[in-house]
């Protein structure tokens, strides 16, 4: 299997990381795509956004049901629950991709980002002072251009906080159930330099693709990282996470800002 080169130091990656080079739209490789979101962009929902991150669009919309799954009835478990759907529309690719209602079955790779935007949910609120309440979060991809999960995770807590605010306003909840903020980022290795949210061609191209999945208090939910036919090192390793926490930061104030 092939490496990346001789693993360098992380000194020596991160000054590289900070180099001008031609990336799309002249980002730098620890610069962010522009990201942007429009909030109430599905007015039925308690709470929705529409994220734009670079070329890529996701419409995060959450709904609340009064109740809470069989399971947690019939095992005692008191406080309330969220769950995700994650999907991404035929026009939003290239080429045409297939609804999962067609084919009768919710693809594999669908079923794990879903399961993920539920786990980052849940590990930001206090579910006991949700109350006996089901959240489900809808994640729908309209343009995809790499990081349409992190970008789904970035957005579905802004919906997310949306939806709380309201209930708190309507006197339905006694305290904000939020204990931490969640957002997520792409970070990688192509042609052996350490580099900051992926767009498809860079991910397509990537020797390492990694995704961080983080709280506001600096804290890992998910790390999801492998090597595309290559290996990478400790300091290849400590360089990704680096850039990925620079990235963090960045999304989690401007998630702040969305909600207020």
């Amino acid at each position: 299997m092939p490496r990346i080169g001789t693993a360098p130091t992380i000194t020596a990656l991160m000054a590289d990381a900070s180099i001008t080079f031609l990336r799309a739209a002249g980002r730098r490789a620890d610069q962010l795509r522009p990201v942007r979101f429009q909030n109430h962009i599905a007015p039925h929902a308690a709470g929705s956004t529409l994220i734009e991150w670079g070329n890529t669009r996701v419409i995060c919309g959450v709904t609340i049901e009064e109740t809470v799954p069989r399971w947690m009835k019939e095992q005692g478990v008191t406080g309330g629950w969220i769950t995700a759907e994650y999907s991404m529309l035929p026009y939003s690719t290239l080429t045409r991709k297939q609804r999962d209602s067609s084919k009768g079955k919710v693809d594999g790779r669908s079923v794990e980002i879903q399961r993920l935007i539920g786990r980052a949910m849940r590990s930001a609120l206090d579910l006991e002072k949700l109350g006996s309440r089901t959240i489900c979060v809808d994640c729908d991809v309209l343009q995809a251009d790499g990081g349409t999960r992190t970008a789904a995770i970035t957005g579905a807590f802004v919906a997310l906080r949306l939806a709380l605010k309201k209930l708190i306003a309507e006197d339905k909840l006694a305290a904000d159930p939020i204990a931490n903020s969640v957002a997520a980022v792409s970070v990688g290795i192509v042609n052996g330099i350490p580099l900051l949210d992926l767009c498809y061609t860079e991910d397509a191209a990537a020797q390492v693709d990694m995704n961080l999945v983080m709280t506001g208090s600096g804290e890992f939910i998910e790390l999801q990282g492998t090597g595309e036919e290559s290996t990478f090192s400790d300091d290849q390793l400590a360089a990704m996470l680096t850039l990925g926490r620079v990235g963090i930061r960045e999304l989690l104030a401007l998630q702040e800002a969305a909600a207020k």
